[in-house]
């Protein structure tokens, strides 16, 4: 049976996205930040660590952004088969609730129209939107605001398939060694491997979005994550990049089929404000 579900709770719900999104960080995250102030043991990472921490709380207390740069919104939609959407067309449905939650929210206005006249859209759209079609009679919408602090530190690599495994993890150390302290470390790191040029950016992208405290549901790929997180901790570039054992809070990755010729990377940084907030409607 077909359920029907209307343009504007979709445009609601966006909105609620991404003001909650940009102020309260996942629990997971928050979980990490707490591990990494007590894994820090010099002077300056600590209290680098704490800094941060109490940024956290700070912003859920004043009901503020916990970063500035609220961010491009990225959308992720899983629309039900079964779903029929009245009103509006989806993305135009997805892009009003961006303009009202960034102007309901008070939240930084970050998008330009052209990205060489670089005139703003004063009002934060066009969002990126992913739609994926799926079973049922729901829309899961996730809205992940990535600020580009940390964004203009992501890379791909087009490896080929004889490099293997330490040519993954070679190209990740080099591009986390690229970043330095630019992309406001400790970072999350999105890691896609396979698909095409443009595929395995976006399983980097969606990488982001999974919890940190999920490993991947493939022991070998949950294994890889767990040796990039050390390797890229013992680079030493720490808290905001002044040193320590916190570089990096997860390593997540995400795979795809691939061409016979080739093995791409891609690597979307995150920092630690790593923002994404899902509901289902």
């Amino acid at each position: 049976m077909i359920r029907e579900i209307s343009s504007q709770l979709i445009t609601e719900t966006v909105a609620r996205l991404c003001i909650e999104a940009n102020k309260k960080l996942p629990s997971d995250i928050i979980e990490c930040l707490d591990s990494a102030v007590s894994a820090e043991n010099e002077v300056l990472p600590c209290s680098i660590m704490q800094d941060i921490r109490r940024n956290v709380d700070a912003a859920a207390q004043l009901d503020l952004p916990v970063c500035q740069d609220t961010g491009m919104a990225v959308v992720f939609i899983e629309l039900g088969q079964d779903v029929h959407i009245t009103g509006d067309l989806l993305e135009v449905a997805v892009n009003k609730g961006v303009r009202m939650g960034y102007e309901k929210g008070l939240l930084r206005k970050s998008v330009v129209g052209d990205p060489l006249e670089r005139v703003n859209t004063n009002d934060n759209t066009p969002a990126v939107l992913h739609l994926n079609m799926v079973e049922g009679d729901k829309i899961k919408i996730t809205v992940a605001p990535k600020g580009f602090g940390s964004e203009n530190m992501s890379g791909i690599r087009m490896l080929a398939p004889a490099q293997g495994r330490d040519g993954v993890v070679d190209a990740v150390l080099d591009i986390v060694k690229s970043a330095g302290s630019n992309p406001c470390p400790p970072m999350v790191l999105g890691v896609g491997i396979g698909g095409d040029f443009e595929g395995c950016a976006l399983l980097a992208k969606k990488a982001l979005c999974r919890s940190t405290d999920k490993r991947n549901s493939n022991p070998y790929y949950a294994e890889l994550e767990d040796e990039l997180l050390k390797r890229v901790n013992e680079l030493g570039i720490g808290p905001q990049g002044f040193g320590g054992k916190t570089t990096a809070l997860a390593v997540n990755v995400e795979v795809a089929p691939t061409h016979i010729a080739g093995l791409p990377v891609a690597v979307n940084v995150g920092c630690h404000v790593n923002r994404h907030l899902s509901i289902e409607i």
